[in-house]
C-alpha cells in the first residue's frame, strides 16, 4: 500500500512541477514550438516545396528562431484569415511576405521588416497595361485581403476578382477570364520564368513605399516580437540574410539597410 501511495504522490507531484513550469513559461518562446501561419504557392518568398514550407520569408524565420531557442511548424493557410489567426492565437507567428500597412497594425504587431517589394500587373503579352489609367473598366484578379486586393479596389471603374491564393488566379489569367493578376513583382516574375511559353508579361509596376515586409504576431506578445527583432539583427550583423535572400532572388538586389548591419526596416507599430 505504502508503495502505490508514493507512486500516487509522485505523479501528483510531477503534474505539480508540470503546471508550474507552465505557468512559469508565459509567453516566453525559448523552447517552445511556435506555429506559423504561411502560404504554399507565393515563390520566391513562401511556398511548399518537396513537402516542406520554404521560401526566403520561411528560411529566414527559421534561422531566427534557432538563434533565439525556439522551434517552428509551419502551418499552411489562406491570406485572408491570416492576420486574424494570428490575433486570435491560431498561430503565433504570421510569415508570408506581409506588408506592414497602418490598417494591418490595428489588428497585429510587426517586427522589423525584411524585404521590401513592387506591386505589378500580370497581363496577356500586347495588353498595353502599362499605367493606372489603363486598368480602369478592367477585370482584375487578387489574393483577398492582400496589399494589392487594396490596391486594385481603388482602381477607377475596375471589377475586383478575389481569389483564395496565387495559383488560381493565374490559371484563370491564362484562361483569359481576367485582364490582369496583380501580384507582388517577384512573384509575378518567379511565374513568367518558370512558364516561359505562356503568353503573359509584366505591365503596370509601382513600388511599395513605407510598408516592408514583416513577421507578423499578436500584440498581447511583446516577447515574441523583441526576439524577432533581435534575431532579425544578428542574421543581417552577420550577413545571414544577404546569403538567404540571395538563394532567392537571382537578379533583384538586397535593400541596404539589410546589408549594413541595422536592424533592419524599422517598423512602427500602433499602440496594442
Amino acid at each position: 500500500m505504502r508503495s502505490t501511495l508514493s507512486k500516487i504522490a509522485a505523479v501528483v507531484a510531477t503534474g505539480a512541477l508540470t503546471l508550474t513550469l507552465a505557468a512559469c513559461g508565459g509567453s516566453d518562446a525559448a523552447g517552445k514550438t511556435l506555429r506559423v501561419g504561411t502560404l504554399s504557392d507565393a515563390p520566391p518568398s513562401i511556398y511548399l516545396e518537396n513537402g516542406r514550407f520554404t521560401g526566403y520569408d520561411n528560411e529566414l524565420l527559421r534561422d531566427i528562431a534557432k538563434r533565439e531557442g525556439f522551434e517552428v511548424e509551419f502551418v499552411g493557410t489562406e491570406f485572408a484569415g491570416l492576420l486574424a489567426g494570428v490575433a486570435n492565437g491560431k498561430f503565433d507567428i504570421g510569415s508570408s511576405t506581409i506588408s506592414s500597412t497602418e490598417a494591418r497594425k490595428k489588428t497585429v504587431a510587426f517586427s522589423n521588416g525584411y524585404n521590401t517589394g513592387f506591386t505589378t500587373v500580370v497581363t496577356a503579352k500586347g495588353a498595353s497595361l502599362k499605367d493606372v489609367a489603363a486598368l480602369g473598366g478592367k477585370r482584375l484578379g487578387v489574393v483577398q485581403g492582400s496589399v494589392q486586393d487594396e490596391f486594385a479596389g481603388k482602381v477607377p471603374g475596375a471589377q475586383v476578382v478575389r481569389f483564395p491564393d496565387y495559383n488560381a488566379g493565374f490559371a484563370q489569367l491564362k484562361n483569359g477570364t481576367l485582364d490582369g493578376w496583380v501580384v507582388p513583382q517577384d512573384i509575378g516574375q518567379k511565374y513568367l520564368d518558370q512558364n516561359p511559353a505562356v503568353p503573359l508579361e509584366l505591365g503596370y509596376t509601382a513600388e511599395d513605399k513605407d510598408t516592408p515586409s514583416a513577421f507578423a504576431v499578436a500584440k498581447s506578445n511583446p516577447e515574441l516580437l523583441k526576439k524577432l527583432n533581435d534575431g532579425l539583427a544578428k542574421a543581417i550583423a552577420d550577413g545571414t540574410v544577404a546569403r538567404i535572400y540571395g538563394q532567392f532572388y537571382k537578379n533583384t538586389p538586397l535593400s541596404k539597410e539589410l546589408r549594413q548591419g541595422g536592424p533592419g526596416l524599422p517598423v512602427k507599430n500602433l499602440d496594442a
